[in-house]
Formats: structure tokens, sequence, C-alpha cells
């Protein structure tokens, strides 16, 4: 009788359970759910019951890597990081047989359809438009999986290999072709600041040229003013010396053959009697 009831004291002692905090326990009487305790101490009858324990707090998961298939036919590789929360932790435990796998599936589908929606330009630069289009995608998930998922974000998209080598060529394409662009504008525009200022020496030569010459001309018109002025106030003795003068300069020369209008004949005379003078005053200077 002794032996009987050390027997239930010891089975009616190792029923009692401790739930952590930020855990809910799930009791099932003959394999089948009965209740569902909070935190802290319960008790279960051994033997007949099971407590089956369930984590509420935030659970961080990485999604691997996997391919994708653009719009245009790209193949892309991405991953994915994300934070949930079980809300409901019956249905987190009883409605599906591994309810993380199948979210993941579900994420994993989501995020075929968004991408394979765009091409592959549009997708590598669109990753915060990703992120929030697959957030409103999966929403609540706790009606289905007893999960929340707090946080989802697209790590990485990295285009295939061949097509990162179709990239790198095509970009170091635009590149040459931006330099040589940039090559051309600066010879051309060398071409025109060359230009430009050879046609402006130009001009200036030009102009200096044409002051010149018009100041020659103003000065020579000065001077046949200035004579013209001269003349105009010089009497008649000073042309008949300058005759007498002329005639003078002929005489003594070699070619002393004078042409006169047969008006003036009569003044020949004179030319020999000028000569004398001249010869005269000349002797009287020696």
């Amino acid at each position: 009788m002794i032996i009987f009831i050390i027997i239930v004291l010891i089975i009616l002692t190792t029923g009692f359970r401790i739930v952590r905090q930020n855990y809910e326990g799930l009791i099932e009487t003959l394999g089948k759910y009965s209740r569902t305790t909070n935190a802290g101490l319960t008790y279960i009858i051994p033997g007949f019951q099971r407590l089956r324990k369930v984590s509420l707090a935030l659970q961080p998961l990485e999604i691997s890597k996997y391919s994708i298939i653009t719009k245009d036919n790209a193949e892309i590789t991405t991953s994915l990081t994300l934070n949930y929360q079980v809300t409901d932790s019956y249905k987190y435990f009883y409605n599906n047989t591994d309810s993380v796998e199948s979210m993941v599936q579900l994420i994993r589908g989501h995020l075929r359809d968004i991408i394979g929606r765009m091409e592959l330009n549009e997708a590598l630069g669109s990753t915060s438009k990703i992120n929030s289009q697959l957030a409103d995608a999966i929403g609540d998930l706790t009606d289905v999986y007893g999960i929340r998922v707090i946080r989802v974000n697209v790590d990485e998209l990295l285009p295939s290999k061949e097509i990162q080598r179709a990239m790198d060529k095509q970009l170091t394409a635009d590149r040459e072709k931006t330099a040589a662009i940039a090559k051309a504008e600066g010879e051309a525009r060398h071409i025109e600041l060359t230009t430009k200022a050879k046609n402006e020496a130009l001009v200036k030569t030009a102009q200096a040229k044409a002051e010149a010459v018009k100041l020659e001309a103003d000065a020579e018109n000065y001077r046949i003013k200035k004579l013209q002025e001269a003349l105009n106030e010089a009497g008649e003795n000073y042309f008949k010396d300058q005759s007498i003068s002329s005639f003078k300069d002929l005489a003594q020369g070699p070619n002393n053959l004078v042409i006169m209008d047969k008006n003036d004949m009569t003044n020949l005379s004179a030319v020999p009697a000028a000569k004398k003078l001249w010869d005269a005053a000349e002797q009287q200077d020696d």
C-alpha cells in the first residue's frame, strides 16, 4: 500500500511543466489538442497528456539563393531575409506540417511573380519597389499559417554570368563611346576657338592696314593742301625766279633744246642774258 502511494505521488509530481517567457504551451490529451497554456507553471497528466511548446518571439530567417526568369527571359539569382512571428500557435502547429517552409514557398512564388513581370534592367534597379510589392503580396499569414511576417528584404539580385559578361561589354562600349564623344567635342571646340582666334586676328590686321592707309592718305592730302596753300600765297616774282632758275639749269645741261610756243619766242633772248647773269654771280661768289 505504501509503495502504491509512493508511485502515485511520483507520477503526480512528474506532471509539472514550466512554459518559458514568449512561449505558449499546447496540451494534447491522448494525442488530441485540449487546451493552450501561457508562460508559467502548468500541469499535465503523465502518460495521458503531452505539452508542446511554441515560441512567440521574433524569428529571423534567410531564404537561400534561387533563380528567377525576368520578363525579357533573363535569368537572375536572388536571396532574401525576413523576420516573422507566430501569432496563432494552434494554426502554426496543427494546420500545417511545416508552416515555416510553407511560408517560404509562398514568398518565393510571390517574388517570382513580381520579378517575372519586370525586365532585367528594371528589376536590378527596383529593389525597394520589389520589397514593397512583396510585403503587400504576403500580407498577414495568420489565418493560414498562424504567422505574421514583420519584415522581408531582397538582399541581392544577380544576373547570370553570361548576362554579367554581356553587361560588362556593353558598359565598356558605352564608356568608350562617351569618351570618344567627349574627345570629338573637345577637338571641335578647339577648332572652333582656333578658327575664331584666327578670324579675329585677320580682322584686326585688316583694320590696322586700313587705318594705316587712311593715315597715309590723310598725310598726303595734308601735304598737298599745304603745298596748294603755299602756291596760292606765292607772288608773280616767285614764279619768274623759278622760271629763270629752270632756264639756267637747262642751259647748263647737255640737252638744252627748248621747244616753246611762238608767242614766247621773244623771250628766248632772255636765256643767254640770264645765263651770263648767273655766271657773273657765280664768279663773284668764288
